[in-house]
């Protein structure tokens, strides 16, 4: 009979509970599918006495994950703590100085110290398994390392945080089709409600804000493109500023806004950026509602394909954790980000003022004679094409505000930004003028 696969699993939170659940009750097909057995040895978490709804009793507990790392009797260490720095990274390195290879569902550890840690697995003959880091049950990482490892690959996109995507959706069917933007919920009761039933966190700045999504597009972007993981050169811009106005308008122009997360090579340099997008109906990933999550990959023989699931939760979290422990009890290991972790290039960022693409713009303005002459001097004054421009009804008296919004044709983000800062100069101008990009994949 084969040796048992040992594992040591750091965190038994809502993941780390669920990978336990998980391996027990599928022992059997784990077993085979695995070649052997994958035995839960031992665990470490700060609170020995809560309820987890799961037996501990037949494990050895660590107080300390970084001892367990170091001195459990086990092949792998399960890394669920979360967080960039403190325990989760020195568990991390110290199970791999120890020669044991980590599965980890930490997409901020890899986005900040992945390049140095794949290092540091390659130096020691182990891996690092991490499938559960980006879009949950989504094999993203399985897919891009190895069913298109064949291919180049020019561009990788997509929704990448469920708590965004749920909250747009929300806003946008809120009031139904066609929805007045009054009847539609804006952001903030939105977001209230998310939190109200678990998909948002109490502090939901790392989701809201694009962090979160930030942190998946950074590995995507080394493991697609070869290179080393640059979290710093990823451009981020979360949703708050989103309005149910912007909803409503981009609904009666045929699109919907949804927050992705674009990694692509452009003339040999890397363009990563997070932001709000405007997606035109009738493309797949404008489909891709609530909590679900989706991934495009850009190949150059197999073209474009898409893969979507839940991207989060105990279920689809803990699948992604146990189908690397299964690659790793099998010996199916590969470099960390498909190749070796010594060959990782640094390649030169392309910066965001330098990105081109067609923009919204929503202006609140004094309803006067004049002022729409002084938006459109602004534009042709930064050398920026109109494509449209919308203004619904008059204000109730003279002086009173209106929105005013703008299609441009492609330009640069310099140039808008530079139209930004004279919009917001004008007298007219009641609030700072809200921009949203247009996307054409």
């Amino acid at each position: 009979m084969s040796t048992p696969l040992r594992i040591a699993v750091a965190g038994l939170g809502t993941v780390g509970a669920g990978t336990l659940r998980l391996l027990s009750e599928n022992a059997e097909a784990i077993a085979a599918r695995a070649g052997r057995a994958v035995q839960v040895t031992a665990v470490s978490a700060r609170d020995r006495t809560r309820d987890r709804g799961i037996d501990l009793s037949g494990y050895q507990w660590f107080d300390d994950p970084v001892e367990m790392a170091a001195r459990a009797d086990a092949d792998v260490m399960v890394e669920l703590i979360g967080g960039s720095e403190g325990p989760a990274k020195e568990a991390v390195e110290a199970a791999l100085s120890a020669g044991r290879s980590v599965v980890t569902a930490n997409k901020a550890l890899l986005a900040h110290h992945g390049t140095a840690l794949a290092r540091q697995a390659e130096g020691a003959g182990c891996t690092i398994g991490y499938e559960a880091a980006v879009a949950g049950g989504i094999p993203i990482i399985k897919g891009l390392r190895e069913g298109l490892a064949g291919n180049r690959i020019s561009r990788v996109y997509g929704i990448l945080n469920g708590t965004c995507n749920y909250i747009l959706t929300q806003m946008s069917d809120g009031g139904g089709p066609g929805a007045n933007p009054i009847e539609r919920q804006d952001f903030d009761a939105v977001l209230a409600e998310a939190q109200r039933l678990g998909y948002a966190e109490a502090d939901p700045g790392f989701d809201i804000d694009g962090v979160d999504t930030a942190h998946k597009l950074a590995i995507l972007t080394a493991l697609a493109f070869g290179c080393e993981v640059d979290f710093d050169a990823v451009y981020v811009e979360g949703i708050r500023n989103v309005s149910a106005l912007d909803v409503a308008y981009a609904e009666e122009l045929g699109y919907c806004i949804k927050l992705l997360g674009v990694a692509q090579q452009v003339n040999g340099a890397v363009e990563q950026r997070v932001h709000p997008c405007m997606v035109r109906k009738g493309q797949p990933i404008a489909s891709v509602d609530g909590v679900f999550n989706a991934v495009v990959a850009d190949g150059d023989f197999v073209d474009t394909t898409m893969y979507e699931g839940r991207g989060a939760g105990a279920g689809p979290t803990a699948s992604a954790v146990v189908a690397d422990l299964i690659d790793i009890a099998r010996g199916a290991t590969l470099p960390v980000f498909g190749i070796a972790a010594s060959g990782l290039r640094r390649l030169p960022t392309l910066p965001m003022e330098r990105h081109s693409c067609a923009y919204y713009l929503r202006l609140l303005v004094l309803d006067k004679p004049g002022v729409i002459a002084d938006v459109s001097a602004v534009l042709r004054d930064a050398e920026i094409s109109m494509e449209s421009m919308l203004q619904r009804g008059r204000a109730q008296g003279e002086g009173e505000a209106v929105p005013v919004i703008i299609m441009t044709h492609e330009t640069t983000e310099a140039a808008m930004q530079g139209a930004l800062a004279r919009f917001a100069d004008l007298e007219a101008t009641l609030e700072p003028p809200q921009l949203i990009r247009i996307v054409d994949f």
